[in-house]
C-alpha cells in the first residue's frame, strides 16, 4: 500500500463521514459530540448507549442515522411487559400443503443492521439479557439453532437516567458490550431557538441516504489499519489498569470510590475508537489526545462505583478524570 494510496483512502473516509454527519445535522441540532460518537461507533463496528431525560431527540437521532445510511432499520420499544422472544423471535408450529406439521423461526426485529433499543431499561434484566448473544456474536440461538445476523449488525440504545422512576439498571454484563456510553445534554439557549424554528413550521427537513453498507465497512477496513505506536497503547492500557483499584498504580480516587474497574473491552474500545477518530482528523496515526478525547464515553458505564462513590455522587466522569490526570503524570516522569 502506497502512501499516497493511504491519502486518498483518508479524504475519502472524510468525505463519506462529513456527508453522513450533515445529513444527521438537518434535524439534529447542536449535539456535535454524540453524532461524531456515533458514528465512530458505526465505523468501529461497535453498540452505542444513549443516556439522557426524554424529549433530548435520541431516538430522533438513531432514526435520522438509519436514514442517512443505506440499510435496514428495526426499532423495538422497551417495556416492562416485553419478552425475550419479542426481541429475538420465536419458533412457531406451521403446517404443509400435505398436512405435515414443523417448527418454522419467525425472526425478531433484532435482525436488522440498525436495531433502536428505546428505553431499554425500561425492560426486566431479563429481557434485556436477550440481546447479550447477539451484541457480542452477532447470532441468536433460539432452541438448538443459531441463527447469524447481519455483517452489519449495531444496537444504539437509549436509556433514562436510572433515577427516574419505572427503570431497570442494565446487567453489568450487558454494560461491557456497548462499545460507548454518550450523554445528551439539555441543549443551550441558542441551540433551543433553532430546534424550535425547525420544528414548529410547516416544513419539515428530510433526510436522504447519502452512505451505503460497503462504504461503511471500507471506512472501518482503513480504521483497523491504523497503526498506534507502543507508548500510545501502553497509555492506554496504563488507564484501564488504573480503574482497578486493586492495581498498584491505581490513584487514590480510585481506591476510595471504585469497586470494579474496566474490563480488557474497555482497552479495546479505548483504541479503537481513537483508530476512528484518528482517521476523522485526517491522521494515519494514534495520538495520546485521541485517547484521552474518547477515554469517557468508553469507559464511563464500564466503572461500578462502590457504596461510598455512590453515596457522595462522586460520578464515573470525575473519577476518569482523575484517572487521566494520574495516568498523565506517570507518562510524563
Amino acid at each position: 500500500m502506497s502512501e499516497q494510496t493511504v491519502e486518498e483512502r483518508i479524504v475519502r473516509f472524510k468525505t463519506d463521514y462529513g456527508c453522513l454527519r450533515e445529513e444527521i445535522g438537518k434535524v439534529i441540532v447542536g449535539q456535535e459530540d454524540v453524532i461524531e460518537g456515533v458514528a465512530v461507533s458505526l465505523i468501529a463496528g461497535g453498540h452505542v448507549l444513549l443516556e439522557g431525560v426524554p424529549g433530548l431527540g435520541k431516538t430522533r437521532l438513531v432514526k435520522a442515522l438509519s436514514e442517512a445510511v443505506h440499510l435496514s432499520f428495526s426499532r423495538i420499544q422497551f417495556t416492562p411487559d416485553l419478552m425475550p422472544a419479542d426481541v429475538v423471535g420465536t419458533q412457531i408450529v406451521v403446517a404443509d400443503d400435505s398436512g405435515n406439521k414443523h417448527f418454522d423461526f419467525r425472526p425478531g426485529p433484532i435482525f436488522a443492521n440498525i436495531v433502536l433499543a428505546d428505553e431499554i431499561n425500561r425492560a426486566t434484566p431479563k429481557t434485556q439479557s436477550a440481546l447479550l448473544e447477539a451484541m457480542q456474536e452477532a447470532s441468536v440461538t433460539v432452541g438448538t439453532k443459531t441463527h447469524h445476523l447481519e455483517s452489519l449488525f449495531m444496537v444504539l440504545a437509549t436509556q433514562n437516567p436510572l433515577e427516574m422512576e419505572g427503570t431497570y439498571p442494565l446487567p453489568e454484563a450487558q454494560l461491557d458490550r456497548f462499545f460507548l456510553k454518550l450523554k445528551v445534554e439539555f441543549p443551550g439557549h441558542d441551540v433551543l431557538h433553532t430546534i424550535l424554528d425547525r420544528t414548529t413550521g410547516n416544513v419539515e427537513p428530510t433526510i436522504e441516504p447519502v452512505v451505503t453498507g460497503e462504504q461503511i465497512l471500507q471506512m472501518r477496513h482503513l480504521a483497523l489499519d491504523v497503526p498506534v505506536a507502543r507508548h500510545v497503547q501502553d497509555y492506554a492500557v496504563r488507564v484501564v489498569e488504573a480503574t482497578h483499584p486493586e492495581h498498584e498504580h491505581a490513584p487514590d480516587i480510585t481506591k476510595r470510590f471504585v469497586r470494579y474497574g474496566a474490563s480488557p473491552r474497555g482497552a479495546q474500545a479505548l483504541i479503537l475508537a481513537a483508530k476512528v477518530k484518528a482517521v476523522m482528523d485526517g491522521r494515519f496515526n494514534v495520538a495520546m489526545d485521541d485517547i484521552r478525547v474518547v477515554l469517557k464515553p468508553a469507559l464511563r458505564h464500564r466503572l461500578i462505583l462502590n457504596f461510598e462513590g455512590e453515596a457522595e455522587g462522586i460520578g464515573q466522569d470525575k473519577v476518569l478524570d482523575g484517572i487521566s490526570d494520574s495516568v498523565r503524570e506517570v507518562c510524563n516522569e
